[in-house]
């Protein structure tokens, strides 16, 4: 096997790798599941609190 065919054998595994976990990262796994959970939590929380801070606003006003 000439060096030129070792390299060129070598670059395509490693595009082949390189595809393959790129297209693994599209899975989501239960960490970052549970990830997404705690900041929708957190973001509903938020505006909750926003909600409430308008209203107590809104009643100062009358």
């Amino acid at each position: 096997m000439t060096m030129s065919l070792a390299k060129k054998l070598a670059i395509a595994l490693l595009m082949t790798f390189t595809a393959g976990g790129l297209i693994a990262c599209d899975n989501k796994g239960p960490a970052e599941k549970a990830g997404e959970s705690i900041d929708e939590s957190a973001e509903s929380a938020g505006e909750s609190m926003e909600d409430l801070g308008e209203n107590i606003e809104d009643a100062a006003e009358d």
